[in-house]
């Protein structure tokens, strides 16, 4: 999937550009088939990818997820915030990679092809 506004590669069910932090269409997050689930991610981890599993849960932008954490880290006096990350780590599971363009008929970022005429 590229992004609209930082023509940059991003992962195909994000709902923020990890590049620009700019929102995608409602149709991103309109493909995921079944219910929701809360797993840590993939695409966007820093860590281990919970902020990122959080943000993709909520549909929020995962700068501000993870300076939430962070301040809540903090106020908590470390012990709260570090065990329930440690914790959220170790129980949730890591979401599945996405599937690219390789699967079909063509490569990753390939557009279309001009003709000549």
């Amino acid at each position: 999937m590229i992004c609209p506004n930082c023509k940059k590669e991003i992962a195909e069910n994000s709902n923020f550009c990890s590049s620009c932090g700019a929102r995608q269409a409602e149709g991103a997050a309109a493909r995921r088939f079944g219910p929701k689930r809360l797993m840590r991610s993939s695409t966007d981890s820093k860590i281990g990818g919970v902020c990122g599993g959080l943000a993709e849960y909520f549909d929020a932008d995962p700068g501000i997820v993870r300076i939430l954490v962070t301040l809540i880290t903090i106020a908590s006096g470390f012990v709260f915030g570090i065990l329930s990350y440690v914790v959220a780590w170790i129980i949730l599971p890591l979401a599945p990679p996405q599937f690219y363009a390789e699967t079909s008929h063509g490569t990753v970022g390939a557009g279309p092809v001009a003709s000549s005429h």
